[in-house]
């Protein structure tokens, strides 16, 4: 059996080629650009399969699938920086090619990982303890979300009784070797002193999920029979309160707790008028816009979710508890020489 994992050299997808690696039971090759970063697969290189090319190239694609009976299909452009035809480009199109490339070359089973951001309504609020019959919103949060969920679609609807394609929904992916997500760079903005209180003393109830719960969920919805066609959320056991959880982590890195709570007319306004100057393309092409609705909403709305369904259909259980996990990620923190260390290029 054959593996291809796209994303290799981001944080999702590096644990995920590692874990098939000692696992043992794919034969594993990765797609990645010739000026692709793997330091982070330093102790499997020897035993993966680099193929040189890019989502956005047929040929790539083409080349990278022959012989693959699995694809694991994790890269996207992720952050609110970018035009739209970039996020169309990148997140759409290149997993539509990625889809029907892996079927003319006799692909058995695609793992897409999609995001709970595609079910985040513009205009919506709370999601408490929701399971996958939440529908797709009519309006998005960001170029992010929407296209999330295009490609989501995609995929789903691209099942066969010869292709069995399915999607995997984590929602702010960490742990141990994460160097740019959501928590580091919420992080990094609390030793810095600069991460405001947004929760304005509502408690904001997330589901995260560990990476090694989400590398777990991809290798048993590989080998399932029941996984076609269907979309699940993954998450940790725990329900996260979100300030609680950052206010902890920054105590133990020795920061202080983020108390300022921005005028919220004031905050609304500085959204908007941010979100007007990054529709200009030599600006949205160029730099991450310092706040967005969509940050602004993963901050503010509590987003729980029901994982019965992913236990029913292939048997997910959360094998790193929230305790655990911390544990592991403030020690590899310190390996990196801290937060502030690990962020100074982000």
């Amino acid at each position: 059996m054959k593996a291809l994992v796209t994303g290799a050299s981001g944080f999702l997808g590096g644990a995920l080629v590692r874990r098939l690696v000692r696992d043992g039971d794919y034969e594993v090759a990765i797609l990645a650009r010739a000026t692709s970063n793997l330091r982070d697969l330093s102790e499997v290189i020897d035993q993966v399969e680099v193929i040189t090319g890019d989502l956005t190239d047929q040929v790539s694609l083409e080349r990278a699938t022959k012989g693959v009976d699995v694809v694991f299909h994790s890269a996207a452009r992720v952050d609110d920086r970018g035009t739209r035809a970039q996020f169309v480009a990148e997140n759409v199109t290149a997993t539509e090619n990625l889809v029907r490339a892996a079927k003319r070359n006799g692909t058995g089973r695609f793992v897409f990982i999609s995001s709970p951001s595609a079910l985040m309504d513009r205009d919506g609020g709370d999601q408490v303890n929701v399971d996958e019959s939440v529908p797709y919103p009519t309006r998005y949060l960001n170029l992010y979300s929407e296209t999330k969920a295009a490609a989501e679609r995609f995929v789903l609807s691209s099942n066969t009784a010869d292709f069995s394609a399915c999607a995997l929904r984590p929602r702010a992916i960490w742990g141990a070797g994460d160097r740019s997500g959501p928590i580091v760079r919420l992080l990094s903005r609390a030793a810095a002193g600069t991460l405001p209180d947004l929760s304005y003393g509502k408690q904001v109830r997330a589901s995260l999920c560990h990476v090694e719960n989400i590398v777990e969920a991809c290798v048993l919805a590989a080998r399932s029979e029941n996984v076609g066609g269907k979309a699940y959320f993954i998450a940790d056991a725990e329900q996260t309160d979100v300030w609680g959880f950052l206010g902890e982590v920054a105590t133990d890195l020795g920061y202080a707790k983020p108390t300022r709570q921005p005028n919220p007319r004031v905050l609304a306004a500085a959204v908007a008028a941010i979100e007007t100057v990054w529709r200009i393309p030599f600006v949205a092409t160029r730099w991450s816009p310092p706040l967005s609705r969509y940050v602004v909403a993963l901050m503010t709305r509590t987003a729980t979710y029901d994982t019965s369904a992913a236990t029913r259909d292939f048997g997910y259980r959360p094998i790193v508890t929230r305790d655990d996990g911390l544990a592991d990620f403030l020690a590899w923190l310190e390996t990196q020489g801290g937060v502030v260390t690990l962020t100074e290029g982000l």
